[in-house]
């Protein structure tokens, strides 16, 4: 039923449907939560974060086509769903979260179930070191009224960026960025909520 809401809702990519098939989205979401687990819709995770409902996760990673050569920059870890996601499809995943609480708990949570070709890193993904990168592939997970040009440029040729831009408090667009040797071609997707991406690294909670 799960992989039948996804290609109903237009996802036809069938690695991208198996991978959603094979990660344990429950084991991702709060132990209250795990009834509703499967439901296409976001949950609430610690520190005021979210995990995207699932058609949101197989979307964005439909349309960056990721690929088993890939490496990939994911900001905004969360509880490590997406990034347990798009580890069964590239080769290696950074993921940068800005909660230590979520950071660590992402990290624990993906090596105990296998997931060794991801890394998390706690840190602020709108101000990344300047020795990280470049990469194949950015996916960000939380709104961004702009996207930063020195994310942009993190970007191989022929990279694929995507983003959910919009206020923070509302409606955002995906936007996707493929970048080309004459230059970055844009193109809008479709609508979605996310919560703001924030500078710094927060404060403990």
């Amino acid at each position: 039923m799960f992989q039948l809401t996804l290609r109903r809702r237009g996802i036809s990519d069938q690695a991208v449907l198996r991978t959603m098939e094979e990660v344990p989205r429950e084991l991702f979401v709060d132990e209250a939560d795990r009834e509703d687990a499967y439901r296409d819709s976001a949950l609430p995770i610690a520190c005021g974060q979210t995990i995207s409902q699932p058609f949101v996760v197989a979307y964005m990673t439909e349309q960056l086509q990721v690929q088993k050569r890939h490496r990939v920059l994911e900001i905004g870890a969360g509880s490590g769903y997406q990034a347990a996601v798009l580890s069964r499809l590239a080769g290696h995943v950074l993921t940068v979260e800005r909660y230590r609480r979520l950071a660590d708990a992402a990290r624990a949570r993906l090596e105990k179930l296998g997931y060794h070709n991801v890394e998390v890193m706690l840190g602020d993904g709108l101000n990344l070191p300047a020795n990280i990168g470049p990469f194949d592939r950015i996916i960000v997970t939380a709104a961004m009224e702009q996207i930063p040009e020195n994310l942009i440029e993190r970007l191989e040729v022929g990279g694929v960026l995507i983003a959910p831009v919009g206020p923070h408090q509302g409606v955002q667009t995906l936007i996707r960025l493929t970048r080309g040797e004459a230059g970055v071609e844009r193109k809008e997707l479709v609508d979605v909520r996310f919560v703001p991406a924030l500078p710094g690294v927060a404060r403990e909670l």
